[in-house]
């Protein structure tokens, strides 16, 4: 499932936007969840997952671009598009890392061409990612973000380089085979992202957000041969 949300003080016009977005994925036949919001203050206290968000520049209050920022800031890292009748700030929106821009009134035409990049985009980053099912949510992982990976009691817990640290069952061989070559099993109860390690000492080895890790007897050579390749890749 796709999370959209739609931020723009005009109801008609948020409206017809998800009235678009609804048709487009559905005959892709893709389930979809659209969140609207009226103003910029409103979206920022929104504290569910959001993959895509189209956002009106012109609001009353907290205009777009600084509504924005402050999602970026606050860790936002969805498909941003800016909906507006101000063509002049499109060069703004590269400040915020914008993915497309449209000015109303909208033409479907280029809404479809702009979604059916961005379906691409979504599909190109899954192969990069981790999708996770959390109860009836499933959330979509960049593998970047993930430092390691352990098992407790049949649930996996990711943790993540913000510092959040996300649960849900799943068999740690089951993992394994769905992370890249960068994650290695040193332990039984552990994964590491390669990417995150500082050092190696004496069966333990040390990542960048301060945690330790055991490396079991069995794995302590493969671990080192794996460590070495892996640095030399940025040694070329």
């Amino acid at each position: 499932m796709i999370r959209i949300a739609i931020c723009d003080d005009e109801q008609y016009m948020s409206d017809k936007i998800k009235s678009m977005l609804s048709a487009f994925f559905r005959q892709k036949q893709i389930d979809i969840l659209v969140f609207q919001f009226s103003s910029g203050m409103e979206l920022l206290k929104h504290d569910k997952l959001i993959d895509i968000l189209f956002l009106d520049i012109q609001m009353n209050g907290m205009d777009g671009m600084e509504t924005a920022r402050r999602l970026r800031r606050q860790n936002f890292k969805g498909f941003l598009i800016f909906i507006t009748v101000l063509e002049e700030m499109v060069f703004q929106s590269f400040e915020v890392q914008a993915y497309d821009y449209l000015v109303k009134p909208l033409d479907e035409t280029r809404l479809v061409r702009t979604l059916e990049r961005l379906l691409s985009s979504l599909q190109n980053a899954a192969t990069a990612s981790l999708l996770i099912q959390q109860e009836n949510v499933s959330r979509l992982i960049t593998l970047d973000d993930i430092i390691f990976c352990e098992i407790i009691n049949r649930k996996v817990y990711l943790h993540l380089n913000s510092g959040e640290v996300i649960d849900y069952y799943e068999k740690m061989d089951c993992l394994e085979t769905k992370l890249d070559s960068r994650f290695f099993r040193c332990h039984r109860s552990y994964l590491v992202n390669l990417d995150y390690l500082k050092s190696y000492t004496n069966g333990t080895a040390h990542l960048a957000n301060g945690t330790e890790i055991p490396v079991s007897r069995l794995r302590n050579k493969e671990f080192s041969n794996v460590v070495l390749q892996h640095l030399k890749k940025y040694m070329r």
